[in-house]
């Protein structure tokens, strides 16, 4: 493999649409209640892809240093765990990330027009969201996702920052209605997380990575998933409920098919590798999902 498909691969570009998902809701919603710039959609895009792409880089280096990335694994070959890239390679390229995440990042507040204390505020966020990315498999000890956190700070990224705090940036203000959609992201974004972790459940074992999954039985994940599914498009329902004026915002109901054909293709899965395809596909769903959410609430 060489080295540029290697780095391509370690990228997993396939990833990005859950990510440009969430921060995509802020957009819509902000110009749902008339408070879009394009120079924040412009940044915050940039920089919700930077944090994306830390993050896997991360993961990657992580999972190889603590074992969860082994010979039992059946997801995805990971570049430092097959030797395609070192790890003096990957440490240097996530130090790279964590550059170009902070830089577009003040870019991105600076284009805000923030107060000065919303300044220091988001600024903190983002910091921490440069080390929530990192440290979510590579820690001094046990990084936070082998404690079984992994999900709460996927919602907690993908949802309430995402969304509410990109929303802010717009608009300089919130209200809690805004966090019905945002949570429909994040449910679906840790329900990508969930998928991952069944199918990893075996190796994470091995590894002492202790994910939601693997505390709850695959049985009972599975569950869990459907709970993730399901309950976040209902937030949306009452979301659209609270703000109706025409049927048609009513649009995103259409995605309804494709989060019921991952929950199915998800339990049928007997093996590892057939649940896997169903990670792109859950991504993929929930971009779709978004795309008909803004059109029916801003045409």
């Amino acid at each position: 493999m060489s080295n540029i498909k290697s780095w391509i691969v370690a990228f997993r570009l396939r990833t990005l649409p859950l990510s440009l998902s969430c921060i995509g809701m802020g957009g819509i919603l902000a110009y749902f209640r008339g408070y879009f710039n394009w120079e924040i959609f412009v940044f915050s895009f940039l920089t919700t892809i930077s944090l994306q792409i830390l993050s896997n880089l991360a993961n990657d280096y992580g999972d190889t240093l603590f074992g969860a990335d082994n010979v039992h694994r059946e997801g995805p070959d990971r570049m430092v765990q097959t030797g395609a890239i070192t790890e003096k390679q990957m440490k240097r390229m996530i130090i790279l990330f964590v550059v170009f995440s902070f830089v577009l990042g003040l870019m991105l507040l600076y284009f805000s027009n923030l107060s000065r204390l919303g300044f220091i505020i988001f600024l903190v966020i983002g910091i921490l969201a440069i080390i929530a990315a990192v440290n979510y498999t590579i820690g001094m000890k046990k990084p936070y996702g082998y404690k079984g956190f992994g999900d709460i700070s996927v919602y907690i990224f993908f949802g309430l920052v995402a969304v509410l705090g990109s929303y802010f940036l717009y608009a300089g203000t919130l209200d809690w209605q805004l966090l019905l959609p945002a949570s429909t992201c994040g449910f679906l974004a840790t329900a990508v997380l969930n998928i991952n972790n069944m199918r990893d459940i075996e190796s994470d074992r091995l590894a002492g990575k202790y994910s939601i999954a693997l505390r709850l039985g695959i049985k009972n994940a599975l569950i869990y998933h459907a709970i993730l599914l399901f309950g976040g498009l209902l937030l949306s329902v009452i979301f659209v409920v609270m703000n109706y004026s025409s049927p048609f915002q009513f649009l995103f109901i259409l995605s309804l098919p494709l989060f019921i054909k991952n929950y199915l293709g998800v339990k049928k899965s007997a093996t590892s590798k057939q649940m896997d395809p169903y990670l792109k596909q859950l991504a993929i769903s929930t971009l779709i999902f978004v795309v008909l959410f803004g059109i029916g609430i801003i045409v």
